[in-house]
């Protein structure tokens, strides 16, 4: 099975413990989820870009500016198992059809056959280009990879810093692990000099679902790996899944906290 179509979803809520309302925030005269929105339309290949929400206001406001919107449950406790819950819509949107009519024949195929960007609504200056890749990596990998997210190469003075994930790599560029702790560990070195001895990847919080694994996300057992580290991806290397990557320059700003969202209302003014 090939991929045939894919989606960007975005994934959004204005309930944010650490910086409420932010996807609303003003950044360069637009809310910064209407920002993100625009960049992943900006991608060549996804069929369309989709805001994921539970909020009415954020609807109303995605439908005003031209995009679709699916609304998902409150009870949602990441992006992944936001736009999973509406994965079906989601793909048959992507295919112009209704989910509603599918045969279970059709629905297997329309899954395995459909790749699902997610993008998350804190990016305003996610480059297109990043987007276009991840439906590009799904083309040309046989097997039709189940995961793929990108990236980058990290800089010394990030590599033990918890708040920068880590990933570690096999040969072939597999994902074998995502950590906030520096890894691989270099045994009988001082850690201000690990770099010298192997590279160190970051990873850009971005995924790409093929769709069947997708709409089996609440089928995943329980990680204890990702509880401990908070890190949703742990779910899915737990449950055996491969996730492949590719190789990008650096990684988008996300916006988490007041800082973060100063940074990039000064990355906007230097812009205009």
């Amino acid at each position: 099975m090939t991929i045939q179509r894919s989606v960007v979803a975005v994934p959004a809520r204005l309930a944010s413990s650490r910086l409420p309302d932010k996807v609303l925030a003003d950044i360069g005269g637009k809310p910064m989820i209407q920002r993100v929105l625009e960049q992943c339309a900006k991608a060549h290949g996804p069929a369309l870009v989709v805001l994921c929400t539970d909020s009415s206001r954020l609807q109303q406001l995605a439908e005003g500016w031209g995009f679709p919107v699916l609304m998902t449950s409150e009870a949602c406790s990441s992006g992944s198992e936001r736009i999973a819950s509406v994965a079906d819509p989601l793909v048959a949107l992507a295919w112009g059809e209704s989910a509603d009519g599918w045969e279970s024949g059709v629905r297997a195929r329309r899954l395995a056959s459909t790749a699902v960007i997610n993008v998350q609504g804190d990016q305003p200056f996610l480059e297109p280009d990043v987007v276009t890749a991840m439906v590009e990596v799904f083309g040309r990998r046989d097997p039709v990879p189940a995961v793929v997210t990108p990236v980058y190469r990290l800089q010394p003075d990030t590599i033990n810093n918890p708040a920068v994930v880590k990933t570690l790599l096999a040969h072939d560029g597999r994902a074998l692990y995502f950590s906030r702790s520096a890894i691989p560990h270099v045994r009988d070195v001082d850690p201000a000099e690990w770099h010298q001895h192997t590279d160190y990847w970051g990873h850009v919080g971005m995924y790409g679902f093929r769709g069947d694994v997708l709409s089996a996300w609440d089928q995943l057992p329980s990680s204890p790996l990702e509880n401990l580290e908070r890190l949703e991806q742990l779910r899915l290397i737990e449950a055996g899944h491969t996730i492949a990557t590719f190789q990008v320059d650096g990684t988008s700003l996300s916006v988490d906290t007041e800082e973060q969202l100063e940074q990039a209302r000064q990355m906007a003014r230097t812009q205009s």
